[in-house]
């Protein structure tokens, strides 16, 4: 992508700071949501997004490591933030660097050991620190792994999805449509 909307560093600092604080509301809002905040969470991760599409990598670079650091220090459940640092945030941004591979079995295979990383640590490492509420299933490794790398697919596609009528919404040569 050559054709960003955000081309100075200013510009690019600035759209970062926004972003973060968007992802700042809705994981605040997985904060105080009794249900949902997963998919909060999830919600949030599309801010990186938008910086990578906008302004580049290093945009949603910065969004995320802002984001989940403000979120460290500022959420009341560090679970919300650290899942967000290890993930929601971060995979967005490294989805960009996968699917610039040519093989397609290359980058899915990066997706999955990726993700299957991810949830290695969340369960065993984090697991009773953090996410003391995880679903007995979680407890049991076998079923956890089969359904995560499901649902984590699904995720994936459905992410492309989102992006692409991103692509769609801006024009792939930068100019807005409406």
């Amino acid at each position: 992508m050559s054709n960003y909307h955000f081309r100075s560093n200013a510009a690019r600092v600035a759209l970062a700071g926004i972003l973060s604080a968007g992802s700042m509301v809705l994981l605040w809002m997985a904060c105080l949501s009794p249900t949902g905040r997963l998919g909060l969470n999830a919600a949030a991760g599309l801010f990186p997004v938008a910086g990578v599409l906008m302004s580049g990598r290093a945009a949603g670079y910065c969004c995320w490591i802002v984001t989940g650091l403000l979120g460290l220090v500022l959420l009341p459940d560090k679970g919300i933030a650290l899942l967000y640092l290890i993930f929601f945030g971060l995979y967005p941004v490294l989805k960009s660097v996968f699917e610039t591979r040519k093989s397609l079995v290359f980058c899915w295979s990066l997706k999955l050991i990726y993700f299957n990383m991810v949830l290695t640590v969340s369960v065993f490492v984090l697991g009773e620190l953090f996410f003391s509420a995880l679903p007995a299933l979680l407890h049991r490794p076998l079923p956890a792994w089969v359904a995560g790398n499901i649902v984590f697919i699904a995720y994936d596609i459905g992410l492309s999805r989102l992006i692409f009528g991103f692509f769609c919404r801006i024009g792939l040569d930068g100019s807005k449509r409406k």
